[in-house]
């Protein structure tokens, strides 16, 4: 028997659509492709209408695609600038930026809602990563720091015997 499909099947589906347009070709009646793979006649009627519309490429196996993106590739870059003006800019205090505040500002800025648990995929595709912000001391001296790891610090190491 020959194919008429040059290409191997990459899904089981595709296997049968392809098989139910081979055998249509052949000149078998379509309840009898029905019964032969187990699909309903109006399966097979379909396949070979879809087949005969739009050609064998209809039958192949396509990903599905998945949900639009919410925002559009405009807003993206948009949300990228006002995110490097930081957080302050927009009434937080602190400058750090959460997925929280991000959400809040996608939908006060573009009307449209993120939870924010899917803000961290949209800032990586973005090409942002999760910074973590360095908790310190509000009375933390730095040059009191630096002097002790100077002077004191030596004399507490271990020296080698």
């Amino acid at each position: 028997m020959t194919t008429t499909n040059t290409t191997e099947p990459q899904h089981w589906r595709e296997y049968r659509r392809q098989r139910v347009w081979e055998m249509h070709q052949q000149g078998q009646r379509q309840q009898a492709i029905a019964d032969a793979l187990g699909l309903t006649q109006g399966a097979v009627s379909q396949i070979i209408a879809r087949a005969t519309a739009g050609g064998v490429a209809v039958l192949q196996y396509h990903k599905p695609q998945g949900a639009k993106p919410r925002l559009t590739a405009a807003q993206k870059a948009d949300l990228l600038s006002k995110l490097r003006q930081g957080a302050t800019a927009y009434g937080y205090q602190g400058d750090v930026w959460t997925c929280e505040r991000i959400a809040q500002l996608i939908a006060k800025e573009f009307s449209v809602t993120y939870h924010p648990d899917y803000i961290g995929p949209l800032l990586r595709q973005l090409g942002w990563s999760v910074q973590r912000p360095i908790v310190r001391a509000t009375q933390r001296d730095e040059t009191a720091i630096a002097e002790w790891a100077a002077t004191d610090l030596p004399a507490l190491k271990k020296s080698p015997k």
